[in-house]
């Protein structure tokens, strides 16, 4: 199991854009679709990471939790499906509705919308405030699998509640650790 730290994008980015494949709704969704009035929360993760299982139900009810709160999420799958096809559109689509996702969940097939991120492992997030810029990236919680620790969430909800309540988000925050980005060999 690879532990791949996340590349940190600098604080301040503007979200860069999408126009992907929603494999719940079988629709294209921009990233204009998915912004929440508050905040948005962009997520890299993918079907067979045991990052990303280890913290699919805690993800979960954090969506509902801040969805009345004006704080949208959208995870994105940008894994090679050629050499991972247990991570292709109809097996992430099985996996949304298993898991009880309320977020769309992105099929970015040229992996263009992965690298816009800087995105390096799943699961990477990215918190982006109510204009799109940058405000937090990294980990979840210090929980992975194994470690003993209980994924609480703490580090994105300590950004979140602080966004949500106009304070400063502290500029100290942990890279995500987990499997690296499954790229495709570029010919």
């Amino acid at each position: 199991m690879a532990q791949t730290p996340s590349n940190m994008l600098p604080l301040g980015t503007k979200a860069p854009y999408f126009n992907l494949l929603d494999t719940l709704s079988d629709e294209k969704l921009t990233l204009n679709d998915c912004k929440g009035i508050k905040g948005t929360v962009v997520m890299f993760i993918c079907n067979h990471c045991p990052f990303v299982k280890h913290v699919n139900s805690k993800l979960v009810k954090f969506a509902k939790d801040y969805k009345s709160k004006g704080i949208n999420f959208v995870a994105i799958s940008s894994n090679d499906v050629i050499k991972y096809p247990q991570d292709g559109p109809e097996f992430m689509k099985k996996t949304a509705i298993d898991e009880g996702y309320i977020f769309p969940y992105l099929y970015d097939q040229s992996q263009n919308v992965a690298k816009a991120y800087n995105a390096a492992c799943t699961p990477d997030f990215y918190l982006f405030d109510s204009n799109l810029e940058l405000v937090y990236r990294g980990q979840f919680d210090d929980s992975r699998p194994g470690n003993s620790i209980p994924v609480t969430g703490e580090d994105i909800s300590n950004a979140l509640n602080a966004l949500l309540n106009n304070q400063p988000i502290s500029n100290d925050q942990k890279p995500s650790i987990g499997c690296n980005i499954k790229w495709r060999k570029e010919h």
